[in-house]
């Protein structure tokens, strides 16, 4: 186990009631600098597809990229790992419909309002397939051994009236991991020279 993983244990045992002296050990010993607070583990694949992509070392820099299981749980990572806390430096990415729990984290946290995050139009799988095009997703898709499923999800007569877009959006939540996959698969197609997505301008900002 990596040292930052170890603080992300640490991190996430304390949020559930545990010790926080652990988490403040190991953030003095490594040193950490950032906290990046995501929602789920599809978001933090995407992030170190795009961090790799762009010859980046987040955990050789002190940026530790954290899954909350769920955008609800802000507040409780903001206040452990912000000012009430270990007076980490804070930022993020999530939904449009996350927003608010980001917003209001911050508040109770008393997180400057310079540490930002950033957000998503949809989520990020929309975000991902609008800067790659459908069809540039089509191809990932095949190219990933999923053209066969994707076809036949395609069939179905609900999704006649959806956009292209719309129906990648679809088929990237039918099943269980796929986000996961899909975060670093479509990351890893996004041009080298960049993108103008949330997720690049998170990484900028690191």
């Amino acid at each position: 186990m990596s040292d930052m993983e170890a603080f992300r244990q640490a991190v996430t045992a304390c949020a559930a009631g545990g010790p926080g002296d652990p988490a403040r050990e190991l953030a003095e010993r490594l040193p950490v600098r950032t906290v990046v607070l995501l929602e789920g583990l599809s978001d933090v694949a995407a992030v170190d597809a795009l961090a790799a992509r762009r010859g980046r070392d987040l955990a050789a820099e002190g940026v530790c990229v954290l899954s909350m299981n769920g955008a609800m749980n802000v507040a409780r990572f903001a206040r452990l790992l912000g000012p009430p806390g270990l007076g980490l430096r804070l930022t993020g990415l999530c939904d449009e419909r996350e927003r608010g729990y980001y917003a209001r984290g911050w508040e109770r946290a008393g997180v400057s309002a310079g540490q930002e995050f950033h957000v998503c139009e949809a989520d990020l799988e929309d975000e991902l397939i609008r800067a790659l095009g459908h069809t540039r997703v089509r191809e990932v898709v095949e190219a990933q051994g999923d053209l066969r499923p994707l076809t036949t999800f395609l069939r179905q007569p609900e999704q006649r009236t959806r956009t292209p877009q719309q129906q990648l959006r679809r088929f990237l939540g039918t099943k269980k991991g796929r986000k996961i996959h899909y975060g670093r698969a479509l990351v890893e197609a996004l041009p080298a020279s960049g993108t103008h997505t949330p997720l690049d301008a998170l990484l900028a900002g690191l």
